[in-house]
């Protein structure tokens, strides 16, 4: 098994269309926020993992999704994986996360104790800094 993405998002929508083939809609994709009160505060942000199991894989594993700052754990979430061989999903993981400071966490994805890591940060900005105007 393997993971195809990690995103931040705010909205995820799934539906059927011709085929029958799945599309997954992702909406308002992010990797920075500007923090909505003063310091300090807990940020949740959503990130979606897609996977997608091989045809030759027995289509069962555990997805890990670490949270650090720096070399500090901050949090983690573990949850099994099961699909249909051949077949892609995706797991939501909402990581509760504390902020004392601004700055950048990164979301450390894999499958498995010893699968490929796939690195994700998001940054938590000043209130006064307002929306991003450019990607980063």
């Amino acid at each position: 098994m393997q993971i195809v993405s990690a995103l931040f998002i705010d909205e995820i929508d799934v539906r059927q269309v011709e085929g029958p083939a799945t599309r997954i809609d992702l909406k308002g994709i992010q990797f920075s926020a500007a923090a909505p009160t003063p310091l300090p505060i807990t940020w949740a942000p959503h990130l979606v993992v897609i996977v997608h199991a091989p045809d030759d894989s027995d289509g069962s594993g555990v997805l890990e999704v670490v949270y650090r700052r720096g070399d500090e754990q901050i949090a983690r979430n573990v949850q099994p994986l099961q699909l249909e061989p051949g077949k892609f999903s995706y797991r939501l993981v909402r990581g509760e996360i504390d902020f004392d400071d601004y700055g950048t966490v990164h979301a450390h994805c894999r499958i498995g104790s010893d699968g490929p890591v796939t690195v994700v940060p998001y940054t938590l900005l000043p209130p006064e800094d307002g929306p991003a105007t450019s990607i980063g």
